[in-house]
């Protein structure tokens, strides 16, 4: 029976440092931008770099550190991951100009990625096979609630308190999860222990687990989709006179995933991924076309719910394959594989989408991309849906 139990003293913590590392990138990700023009006068791309070189740190991050948490270990990584976040955080405080304070954002992205790809594989390693998918959806759920509380209380302490008392926050959360990580127990399995044999020299597979691209290569198109959604949403909002309104669309979505989380995970491991995955497609792909043709709260608000069941329960999913269909000593791969393709979807697709926006509006925008998301389905047939009949 204790081997099914799925909310040990482990898994909590695990979920908590995720929650407490994603939620000061959140919280920072929405006002770093207007500090950077503000502090440091910095250009408009300047303070746009600001924000993406900590993503692309990030990947650096999950990048080497895929390939390296075998042979140092599953805890210990944690633990170095979580002091350099910690201690990074505190370089905020150090304020001469631009040049400094992307160094600093590109140092804490990096160990960003170091502890995230930790919790990520620790979570994997302490959840049953049996309740593998439900697990990692509860467990995805930690950085859900971040992407509500995190803006929220960027823009809130933002209003109110002075920069230097949100960087202190943010230091104070980092000490939070270092000290947590402390309380994890973490026993890794004999086929990690010897995994060290297998990651020498420069080969791709010593830093990509190869068995989760496929699925890894969907996340990204998908992540691309809901980036355009995550940066250019108050644009938007602004163009159609829903500014208020907009305030609450991520609200909305994250209420739409805390509450489907449970069933859609627990779905996947009975039924297996296609039940999962199909029907997300085509919620993500009705909630774009909802949202390019919102001329009311309602609407735009019915577009972050339909938004979150599709695109919120695709993201759980495939994480959870990514990790199903990969041996267990190269756990830790597949899970910074999977980020690596997140992260890279979200930090890459405004850029990308930032060329299309110019010769368009932003609702057709979103309309073009539901056809984008529609296609992926196709693609993620051929790459894995029509591979399996079942998770288990």
């Amino acid at each position: 029976m204790n081997e099914s139990k799925l909310w040990t003293k482990d898994f909590i913590i695990t979920s908590t440092i995720n929650f407490l590392l994603t939620s000061v990138f959140y919280l920072l990700v929405v006002i770093i931008a207007v500090y950077a023009k503000t502090e440091f006068h910095a250009s408009t791309s300047q303070a746009g770099l600001a924000t993406g070189i900590f993503i692309i740190a990030t990947l650096i991050g999950r990048l080497f550190i895929g390939r390296a948490i075998n042979s140092i270990g599953y805890k210990r990584t944690l633990l170095i991951g979580t002091f350099l976040f910690a201690l990074t955080s505190l370089l905020y405080f150090i304020q001469l100009n631009i040049w400094i304070f992307l160094i600093v954002r590109f140092l804490h992205g990096l160990t960003l990625g170091i502890a995230g790809t930790a919790t990520g594989t620790i979570v994997a390693q302490v959840i049953p096979n049996s309740r593998k998918g439900e697990g990692i959806g509860y467990y995805s759920m930690s950085s859900t609630l971040a992407t509500a509380i995190g803006p929220f209380l960027g823009l809130l302490l933002s209003q109110h308190v002075s920069y230097l008392v949100v960087f202190g926050l943010c230091s104070l959360l980092g000490v939070i999860g270092f000290i947590t990580s402390f309380f994890i127990q973490v026993t890794e399995p004999e086929a990690v222990k010897k995994a060290e044999k297998e990651v020498k020299g420069f080969k791709l597979s010593n830093f990509i687990e190869p068995k989760a691209i496929p699925v890894s290569f969907i996340m990204f198109i998908a992540a691309l989709c809901y980036s355009g959604v995550l940066s250019f949403m108050n644009f938007y909002a602004q163009e159609i006179n829903l500014v208020e309104a907009s305030s609450f669309f991520f609200f909305v979505y994250s209420i739409a995933i805390l509450l489907s989380r449970p069933f859609s995970g627990r779905l996947l491991d009975v039924k297996g991924a296609n039940y999962v995955m199909y029907p997300a497609f085509i919620l993500f792909a009705i909630g774009l076309i909802v949202l390019s043709v919102a001329s009311n709260s309602f609407i735009l608000l019915l577009s972050g719910v339909l938004i979150g069941l599709g695109y919120g329960n695709m993201q759980s999913c495939i994480q959870g394959i990514a990790v199903k269909v990969t041996p267990i000593h190269r756990m830790g791969l597949a899970t910074s594989t999977f980020f690596i393709f997140l992260d890279g979807g979200l930090g890459f697709g405004p850029y990308i989408l930032g060329f299309i926006v110019p010769y368009t509006t932003y609702s057709h925008l979103y309309f073009s991309l539901t056809f984008v998301v529609l296609v992926t389905i196709l693609l993620y047939f051929f790459l894995h849906g029509r591979k399996v009949k079942s998770f288990q």
